[in-house]
């Protein structure tokens, strides 16, 4: 059985666990460690007691840097009853410095694999803080057999013209984790949400004040009309006034974290339309990404809102759903929303739902290919060959 080091940022993040659960899904087992963004130690992830290398603080660069600093010292003892993994995956930057240290306490020639989801808007500055940046990346991505990343934007628009990585890539959406298949007739049965009013669900990571500026007053606008329905983690550095902001708002309301998968059908089959916009580093990365609630809430038939101008709103043109605004503005919502009635919704969901299941989710069979292509990174033998399975 492969064994994989998992190497993250924030265990805590859903996104972690998601990973993690692809991978065993897939036949790996895995060892899970990291920083938190808690408090105190995480106790269980999917299973996993992680190894903490302490605590670092969403927004706080330098904190950060001292953190992986710290961790480079004590990795070698901390994973010092960790038994050697066939692979290293190293999610974003700053674990990708500490792959390399992991990889010379267990004295052997690991294979490291590069995870970039996100492409941080201090690489791509052009002071010699970003040059600074990319230079460091490109040399610990040196050796890298493999880079993971989400959307094709970000090969497009950063690794290759910078380039900052010379390995192959495996582009590894965000898709929402599906246990067994899923027909388009089983999607096309389930029942709409009740209307009006009509409700927006923004959930996931909630980290961009003008989306929520942005909804609210939107939907002071329709007067009623129109719901926002917020879940998930908001980012309390980005606007620590969140939820008394919410709380003012008459047509605003939060419902706290979820669990993915096992909530996400409950908390899509709640609402009409799926928020697929983030501002957040606006021009860069948030106009690259294509983002986990992009296709959660196209698996449950919501329909999403995009910006027209981003590699999400270009998706979804080419898929031929969605709503796609010209201009963010509560003018620009209004226009494209305003005169929703029951048959509009049901022509617009039917597109969505009608779409081929696997455009939103993985299976077990994605999740084994994963593997296969980890696996043949450590040239580790599959303990359960194809013949021996039919």
């Amino acid at each position: 059985m492969l064994h994989v080091l998992y190497l993250v940022h924030d265990v805590s993040d859903p996104a972690v666990r998601r990973r993690i659960i692809m991978l065993k899904a897939g036949g790996a087992e895995v060892t899970l460690a990291g920083f938190r963004r808690t408090a105190s130690p995480i106790a269980d992830v999917e299973g996993l007691r992680p190894v903490d290398l302490g605590a670092t603080r969403d927004g706080r660069f330098a904190q950060r840097l001292a953190a992986v600093a710290k961790a480079a010292v004590s990795i070698g003892s901390k994973l010092g009853s960790t038994s050697r993994p066939d692979l290293i995956i190293a999610r974003n930057l700053e674990m990708l410095a500490l792959a390399r240290r992991a990889r010379s306490a267990f004295q052997a020639s690991v294979p490291i694999v590069y995870e970039c989801l996100d492409i941080h808007r201090l690489v791509l500055r052009d002071d010699l803080l970003g040059k600074a940046m990319r230079g460091a990346e490109r040399y610990l991505a040196r050796d890298v057999k493999l880079l993971v990343t989400s959307s094709p934007a970000f090969i497009a628009n950063y690794f290759k013209p910078f380039g900052q990585v010379a390995a192959p890539v495996e582009l590894l959406e965000n898709k929402y984790f599906e246990l067994a298949a899923v027909s388009p007739d089983d999607r096309m049965a389930a029942e709409d949400p009740v209307a009006p009013p009509w409700r927006i669900g923004w959930f996931g990571a909630l980290r961009c004040r003008r989306s929520l500026e942005l909804l609210a007053e939107f939907s002071r606008r329709l007067d009623g009309r129109f719901e926002i329905i917020l879940r998930g983690r908001p980012a309390l550095t980005e606007f620590p006034d969140f939820h008394a902001f919410v709380e003012a708002e008459p047509w605003l309301s939060f419902g706290g974290p979820y669990r993915n998968p096992e909530d996400m059908a409950a908390i899509y089959g709640e609402v009409h339309f799926s928020w697929a916009i983030d501002f957040f580093e606006q021009g860069l990365n948030s106009e690259w990404l294509l983002p986990n609630r992009l296709y959660e809430g196209c698996r449950f038939g919501a329909v999403p809102i995009s910006m027209a101008n981003t590699e999400t709103g270009r998706f979804l043109d080419r898929q031929g759903i969605g709503v796609l605004l010209p201009q963010a503005t509560p003018e620009a919502l209004e226009a494209a929303l305003g005169d929703m009635d029951e048959h509009r919704f049901a022509t617009l969901r039917a597109r969505v739902l009608a779409r081929n299941p696997r455009t939103w989710s993985h299976d077990r069979g994605d999740c084994r290919a994963l593997v296969e292509k980890l696996r043949g990174l450590a040239s580790v033998p599959d303990p359960y060959p194809a013949e021996a399975l039919a």
